[in-house]
């Protein structure tokens, strides 16, 4: 049964930082490709940054070039999202997901709220 479990959202103000963690069970870890989702109040959810098994290659929404970084640790079965210089229209809920065996698992979500 696969879990992903977030922690690390909270309140924040402009330009300051958090860290987000997922902590995943129930698959090989380190043969899959994680991601990070988001999703605003009244928009779609998506993409924010991936990377694959081995963290030799990520990727990145444009508007979290620079400011994001995407990590993981295949020996404790997790993936980290360091976030940087936020701004107001980061706040979401971030997810974790994962595709697997045909059908994508999500996490329950963490709530980052980026306010002055």
């Amino acid at each position: 049964q696969v879990q992903l479990v977030e922690s690390g959202g909270g309140l924040v103000q402009p330009g300051g930082s958090l860290r987000l963690s997922c902590v995943a069970s129930g698959f090989i870890f380190s043969w899959y490709r994680m991601s990070w989702y988001r999703q605003a109040p009244g928009k779609e959810r998506e993409l924010v940054a991936d990377i694959i098994g081995t963290g030799d290659r990520t990727n990145y929404a444009d508007s979290m070039k620079g400011r994001f970084t995407i990590s993981r640790d295949n020996t404790k079965n997790t993936i980290s999202l360091q976030m940087n210089r936020l701004k107001l229209e980061d706040t979401a809920v971030y997810y974790c997901h994962v595709f697997w065996v045909g059908r994508p698992y999500w996490g329950q979500g963490t709530q980052v709220t980026v306010s002055s």
